[in-house]
């Protein structure tokens, strides 16, 4: 275990919140790491010339995902620990989608965060578990695993963007959204603010804008334009 006085890091679960019970919420760690490792990378693309004695100019497409490396070492031969299998049971699950998001249709392993103190590498750093490999290196008379070292690699996963808030009274926050068919006030309210209720305070209109407080949810066709409210109507509707 870390000295006396000393942080011990740990991989613990954020999201969901709280975690479900069939899973570990937090592995504290029995040793704080020696190192670990940060990588992130970029993609360009860099058009052939042909026939030329040069290469093209480079194009940026984007950054990949920010990942950790680390290895955690696991030793329970002193007898104060319980088997360090179930350690590592534990940090499979986190590999697994939850049985809860199994149930919503929408598979997903839990979110974890790396946190070690107040070190500053690791601030905001929101990552899956994406991979687990484990090697048990000494065992009890029964077959016990007393000591084992676990490498695992974190893959960033950046934050849900926030909605825009419909009352901010900003008139930057107005904005439009062209309807096609099949849509309704009520599906763009409920995709835009969470709230299908509030199609009320949208407006809607072809070619020039009209309000839809008196008009029914589906009463809209494809083509209609829908303006985001933003300036406090939606506020008098919640």
């Amino acid at each position: 275990m870390p000295a006396e006085g000393l942080e011990s890091a740990f991989l613990r679960v954020i999201d969901p919140d709280p975690p479900p019970p069939e899973i570990p919420s937090e592995l504290k760690f029995m040793f704080n790491p020696t190192e670990y490792t940060i990588a992130k990378s970029a993609q360009w693309t860099r058009p052939q010339m042909k026939g030329g004695k040069t290469t093209g100019k480079p194009e940026f497409n984007g950054s990949n995902a920010q990942t950790l490396q680390m290895e955690i070492f696991l030793d329970a031969s002193a007898g104060q620990e319980d088997d360090v299998a179930k350690r590592v049971a534990g940090l499979l699950e986190w590999v697994k989608p939850t049985a809860d998001s199994l149930k919503k249709k929408k598979p997903q392993p839990p979110i974890v965060r790396f946190e070690w103190g107040s070190n500053p590498a690791l601030d905001d750093f929101r990552a899956y578990v994406k991979t687990v490999s484990a090697k048990f290196l000494l065992f009890d008379t029964d077959g016990k695993a007393l000591r084992a070292t676990a490498n695992v690699t974190l893959e960033e996963v950046p934050p849900d963007p926030k909605k825009q808030n419909p009352t901010s009274g900003s008139l930057h926050g107005r904005r439009s959204h062209l309807l096609v068919e099949g849509e309704t006030l009520a599906s763009v309210a409920w995709r835009e603010y969470d709230d299908a209720g509030l199609w009320r305070g949208l407006e809607h209109g072809s070619g020039q804008q009209r309000h839809a407080s008196g008009g029914s949810a589906a009463s809209v066709h494809g083509g209609d334009c829908v303006e985001l409210d933003l300036e406090g109507r939606l506020a008098d509707l919640r």
